[in-house]
């Protein structure tokens, strides 16, 4: 069990460290960045990150790899037919349910 006194100070680093990473790009940046690159750059990172993190738990979140990549498919049909969110998650866990369920019958 962790004591208290150790926990508070765990968590003073923690929280200025996030809040060194947050206002260090304020401060390094006081004008407006003209770069093309970089602007680009910084507009596709929470995109990367987003899927760096989703897609690995997709493939390690069901009980088959087949149920996953039929569930990322459909998934990228019915977004590339720009449907809402709610209607894309919906419609890769309804595949992943029903290929399991057809799984577990053979």
């Amino acid at each position: 069990m962790i004591h208290a006194d150790v926990f508070f100070l765990y968590l003073l680093v923690m929280a200025g460290m996030t809040y060194l990473i947050r206002t260090l790009p304020l401060l390094l940046c006081k004008e407006k960045i003209k770069s093309r690159f970089v602007c680009s750059f910084l507009y596709y990172i929470p995109y990367a990150v987003l899927s760096a993190m989703t897609i690995p738990a997709i493939f390690y979140s069901t009980g088959c790899l087949l149920s996953a990549c039929l569930g990322l498919a459909v998934a990228i049909v019915l977004s590339f037919f720009e449907k809402k969110l709610l209607t894309v998650a919906v419609g890769a866990c309804g595949t992943v349910l029903l290929v399991e369920s057809v799984l577990k019958l053979f």
